[in-house]
């Protein structure tokens, strides 16, 4: 590509504000796409090629107001990883599935790049294509600080961004071959990757963390198996039987496999590991470490199918995590926090593999507080922008119940759920679920279409369906 005459200049402010990378946010239904074509184009490019988005991030009033400007046939990229206009473009489901480009910082002083200190959009900003338009980048904002951290007069200059005309070939974008696609020599010849489809094995495990809500209002009575217990202790039980699944899943033979990596956080005014006995205060455990220190086991009541039908008795069954119901707040905000810390370190040790994304399940029986809907929401957001090669964390939320009242189960759209506030709230929250899982969704939902798409929330949900 052709480089400005004196590109020098542009290269040493670079190398001087210690620039590594650029980025650009897309689905991951658009990578097939952008990858097939060679590259990333803006979006007039792509109309002028007949080049179908799935899901484009622009909407049509940043279109229009490119189109005000001239500025249509540029792609635009970002000083920041975590951009405040992806977390919009999730809140109006323009996209589900975020994934992070890498760019090239090159592309910084090739001959018709452009430099903007604010979004290019707004009347205020300033922009061009001279060095002294690149100045004006306040670097210290966009490289050192979170957006929700800065003051509210510094909160434009973290959208400074550089447009680059037409075209950003594949060979700049570095993370391209991290999404688990074959990037081959002719781009049309690509093989295709369909998301969630990773195996997990030892050398590529996955993450499950369970949330579970342990504030006072857990200690309320519900029905499992004919058996009366508080709600803390009747999801104790049945997070215990899954966590146990999952260990016998990893035996085989004399050896636990390592397939997994397990976390169990409880929160309720603060947020905590949920392990108790041996592996108190511990974070992610491994199948191998349950198995050897359980803490302690119970008889309890299940439901056993025979040949007869299903029938309740009374078992042994293996607990590592035990009840709790204290504390009057639900701080939800802090347990994502921990979750965060957790998936950061998971993601950053298993980078680079084909790895099938974490889950994480959150348990509650009540409403959040603490933090207000818009900070949860983005904590959310930032979950589910997470990712490995094989696709985005899977974030569900569960509202358990004691009330008689319709069971919402993994809606379809937001139409759903407008009735009742606090399941608008839990839609946004929770994930897009692949459709590779619609035929057994459909069993549990009992309807039949497999085209479309579900929610991986609950609401109102009992015991049984927990």
């Amino acid at each position: 590509m052709n480089k400005k005459n004196n590109w020098q200049e542009f290269k040493n402010i670079i190398e001087e504000k210690g620039v590594k990378k650029l980025y650009h946010f897309t689905d991951r239904d658009n990578l097939e796409s952008i990858i097939k074509n060679g590259g990333l184009y803006s979006w007039a490019d792509c109309d002028e090629k007949g080049i179908t988005i799935p899901k484009p991030g622009g909407e049509g009033l940043s279109r229009s107001l490119d189109a005000r400007d001239g500025l249509q046939h540029y792609v635009r990229v970002s000083f920041v990883k975590k951009h405040p206009m992806m977390y919009a473009a999730m809140n109006e489901q323009r996209i589900s599935n975020p994934v992070i480009l890498e760019i090239d910082p090159e592309v910084i002083w090739w001959q018709d790049s452009l430099y903007c200190n604010k979004n290019v959009t707004r009347n205020d900003a300033s922009y061009g294509g001279g060095v002294e338009h690149l100045r004006l980048v306040h670097f210290d904002t966009v490289l050192k600080s979170r957006f929700f951290d800065l003051a509210e007069e510094e909160k434009p200059f973290y959208k400074a961004e550089v447009m680059v005309k037409n075209f950003i070939p594949l060979q700049y974008i570095t993370n391209i071959g991290d999404f688990g696609y074959t990037i081959p020599s002719v781009s049309d010849k690509m093989q295709s990757k369909i998301p969630y489809t990773a195996q997990i094995t030892r050398n590529t495990p996955t993450a499950f963390i369970f949330m579970i809500d342990q504030s006072v209002s857990m200690k309320r009575k519900t029905m499992l198996y004919g058996e009366e217990l508080t709600m803390a202790e009747a999801v104790a039980r049945i997070v215990n039987n899954q966590i146990n699944d999952l260990v016998l899943r990893c035996i085989k033979g004399a050896e636990t496999r390592h397939y997994y990596d397990i976390a169990v956080i409880g929160y309720g005014e603060s947020a905590y590991s949920g392990w108790k006995g041996a592996l108190e205060g511990r974070d992610f455990v491994s199948p191998e470490e349950l198995k050897n220190n359980p803490f302690r086991k119970i008889v309890t009541r299940e439901e056993v199918r025979t040949r007869k039908g299903t029938s309740i008795k009374e078992v042994e069954k293996v607990q590592w995590i035990e009840a709790r119901h204290d504390g009057n707040w639900t701080h939800v905000h802090k347990a994502f926090d921990k979750v965060k810390g957790l998936l950061e370190q998971w993601m950053e040790k298993h980078k680079g593999k084909d790895c099938y994304p974490p889950t994480i399940i959150n348990i509650t029986d009540g409403e959040f507080n603490g933090a207000s809907k818009d900070i949860v929401l983005q904590q959310a957001n930032e979950l589910k922008s997470m990712f490995t090669n094989d696709g985005n964390v899977l974030l569900f939320n569960i509202h358990i119940s004691t009330a008689k009242t319709d069971c919402i189960l993994l809606p379809v759209n937001k139409d759903e759920v407008k009735h009742n506030a606090y399941s608008t709230t839990l839609f946004e929250l929770s994930s897009l679920l692949p459709q590779r899982y619609n035929e057994e969704i459909s069993k549990v939902r009992q309807d039949g279409d497999l085209s479309v798409r579900h929610t991986a929330m609950a609401v109102n949900a009992d015991m049984s369906l927990l």
